[in-house]
């Protein structure tokens, strides 16, 4: 095995870990891995249905999005600073809050992350299937699938490589977006003709219901900040690195996302005549013409169903990974093994990647984003809680500053995806809940009646 350094040596002392993975990932490394799994270009998937539920204020619902995030995102940073270990949320609430809260939190991320890549491929379906009918469905599920799969196996540094491409083709086309919508509303007086705040307020149609239940469709751009964190045992200064690429990564991406919708809402404001699933795509066209239309569907298939699909598998791959070595897992003995080449969880990935092809054939794109959005914004308010409960009342930290950072600032964020959580519809509620009685039971077993925890935390 490989020689620890002195940084990964401390990581193990305080997380109750052997470091298995490889470390290779810097600052940069990890914004770039966060904005792909938000994916710059995410505005494709959502816009429309977001314009049309929150009557053309989509610029409004993506700011709501960034600030119920921002808040969640330095709960992430601050957790990660003080256990910096792969499992994200599963880890965080583990540690911060109780064991087996930190297992249903895990266990509800994974009811996230676990379809997210099922989702991803069957939105580049979608789209291929605009420009290329007749092409099987089934083959474009597996190849996608296979693709994605047997990058990850082999290793984090070959997915990075590919997050870099993806990344600044991605980039290039929300340019070239916004500069044809500048052009097309402010020097040819198209779509509203020029500079409004519609997009963020219209007076007497801003209704709060209403804007939890467009943000709850929003929302869905923004997950997988989050997923930064479960990349800590490979990365060099896990405390000083993952949290701020966190903040940071989200802060960029809020800004991709808004000024996005901002320019669509302008360019085509009459939100009710948009196609909730090709709506963005048909505003594309309509202010750069058939190549850049036909370029964003493009580089939206590779991107979403290859690069963001890449990102989050390998994201959830860690979490089933850093929860099975816990023993917390059914076949926990096979999804924890690290392959002896790539140190990748390559067991965990590979599950991923049969259940991604299942998930994208049976699963419908509705009944999807409806699991993706429960899962993550149930997380995130265990997130923020136990931030509050390890600080604020296990350290008692308590004094003005930390009171602000400990206390208030968690329970903002609770309290604004709380909102959003609110905006759900009852199917939404019904499968959450089943998902998490079937984890309450499951917890209950693994751990003979809730009094076993992990071995690696009994010295923590």
């Amino acid at each position: 095995m490989q020689n620890i350094s002195s940084e990964a040596a401390s990581s193990q002392f305080n997380t109750g870990y052997t470091q298995e993975l490889k470390r290779t990932l810097t600052m940069k490394d990890l914004v770039i891995f966060g904005l792909i799994t938000m994916l710059p270009i995410a505005p494709t998937q959502v816009y429309a249905a977001a314009a049309i539920n929150s009557f053309g204020m989509a610029a409004l619902v993506y700011l709501v999005g960034i600030v119920a995030m921002i808040f969640t995102a330095i709960s992430y940073r601050k957790m990660s600073e003080e256990f910096p270990v792969a499992g994200s949320s599963y880890s965080f609430v583990q540690r911060g809050m109780n064991p087996h809260i930190g297992f249903l939190a895990g266990w509800t991320i994974v009811m996230d992350y676990l379809v997210v890549p099922g989702l991803l491929i069957s939105f580049s379906n979608l789209w291929l299937g605009a420009i290329l009918p007749d092409m099987p469905r089934l083959i474009i599920i597996v190849v996608f699938a296979a693709i994605i799969t047997v990058i990850n196996v082999r290793g984090i540094t070959l997915t990075k490589w590919a997050n870099n491409v993806f990344l600044i083709c991605q980039l290039a086309l929300i340019a070239a977006f916004l500069i044809c919508a500048v052009k097309f509303v402010f020097i040819d007086g198209h779509g509203i003709g020029g500079f409004s705040l519609d997009p963020f307020f219209q007076s007497g149609k801003v209704d709060l219901q209403l804007i939890a239940t467009a943000a709850s469709i929003a929302v869905l751009g923004f997950i997988g900040f989050d997923s930064i964190s479960t990349l800590s045992e490979e990365t060099v200064n896990p405390r000083k690195t993952v949290g701020r690429s966190v903040v940071l990564s989200l802060l960029l991406i809020g800004l991709l996302f808004m000024g996005q919708a901002y320019m669509a809402s302008l360019a085509h404001p009459d939100f009710s005549t948009l196609d909730p699933d090709m709506g963005y795509f048909d505003i594309i066209r309509e202010v750069g013409g058939d190549l850049l239309y036909y370029s964003f569907i493009g580089v939206g298939i590779l991107a979403v169903g290859i690069a963001n699909a890449l990102a989050v598998q390998s994201a959830i791959s860690r979490i089933i990974f850093t929860m099975s070595r816990d023993k917390m897992l059914p076949f926990s003995g096979f999804l924890a093994k690290v392959h002896p080449t790539y140190q990748t969880p390559a067991n965990a990935t590979l599950f991923i990647g049969i259940v991604s092809v299942l998930i994208a054939i049976f699963v419908s794109l509705d009944n999807l984003v409806m699991l993706v959005n429960f899962g993550a914004m149930t997380t995130y308010m265990l997130l923020n809680l136990s931030v509050v409960t390890h600080f604020f009342f296990k350290k008692k930290l308590r004094g003005l500053k930390h009171t602000l950072s400990y206390l208030l600032s968690p329970l903002i964020g609770f309290g604004v995806i709380a909102f959003i959580w609110s905006g759900f519809d009852a199917k939404t509620y019904i499968v959450g809940f089943t998902w998490l009685a079937v984890g309450a039971i499951l917890g209950f077993v693994k751990s003979k009646g809730y009094k076993e925890v992990p071995p690696a935390l009994h010295n923590l």
